[in-house]
């Protein structure tokens, strides 16, 4: 597929890119936060794509997509943290192809896994985009959250940017793998959770080694 070949939402974002450079990669991808219906596992590609063409270096492109992604996870954040929980449920019922139980089910998990939701939130679609809402309404703190959404941004970003770079013009290819990149990260989420709750138990009924090693976890 040429570049010339694009079109739709792939060839605005390679438009965007030409005529902005890294800056247009960062609003392509922060935009991702703010409506949902695009996709990171689309538009990232295209950023690696875009620096195989020497739009801008991979480097650049990691730097500027991450850029992208942390504000405009931070201006949900602010959103969540400025309307409150009921007002957020409200306007993210008004969002086309949004549902309020997208939310409820956002903010059940953020309720029960705290910083690891932040983390892994940033690499699982629909999560990705309303985690930082209840981070928001809850208010934690931001320089926590913003660590974490960094840092699971990073990561993401660097696997489907790097592999558009790779693939260059069959950059879409990306796409057919996508939901085992996504299964690879639940799996590892839930190996992640369950261990701690396994350490938590067993710091409870008064194992010393245990709660020597859930103190880093805890941090």
């Amino acid at each position: 597929m040429a570049q010339e070949n694009l079109d739709g939402l792939a060839g605005w974002a390679v438009d965007l890119m030409d005529t902005l450079g890294g800056a247009g990669a960062a609003v392509v991808v922060g935009l991702d936060n703010l409506f949902p219906p695009i996709p990171s596992e689309l538009v990232l590609p295209l950023a690696g794509f875009s620096a195989s063409n020497g739009t801008f270096t991979l480097a650049e492109a990691l730097i500027w997509t991450t850029a992208g992604s942390v504000v405009g996870a931070i201006l949900v954040y602010l959103a969540g943290a400025l309307l409150g929980r009921e007002r957020t449920r409200a306007l993210v019922a008004k969002i086309p192809l949004l549902k309020v139980t997208d939310f409820d089910r956002t903010e059940r998990w953020f309720t029960k896994h705290g910083t690891k939701a932040v983390f892994f939130g940033r690499m699982i679609p629909l999560f990705r985009s309303l985690i930082s809402l209840p981070a928001g309404v809850a208010r934690m703190s931001f320089p926590l959250f913003l660590a974490l959404t960094a840092l699971g941004s990073l990561i993401w970003n660097t696997i489907f940017v790097t592999a558009g770079y790779l693939l260059g013009a069959n950059w879409h290819v990306v796409d057919d793998y996508a939901g085992l990149f996504q299964k690879v990260v639940l799996i590892g989420a839930g190996i992640a959770i369950a261990l701690f709750v396994v350490i938590r138990l067993r710091s409870r009924r008064g194992d010393p080694e245990a709660t020597q090693v859930l103190k880093p976890l805890d941090r």
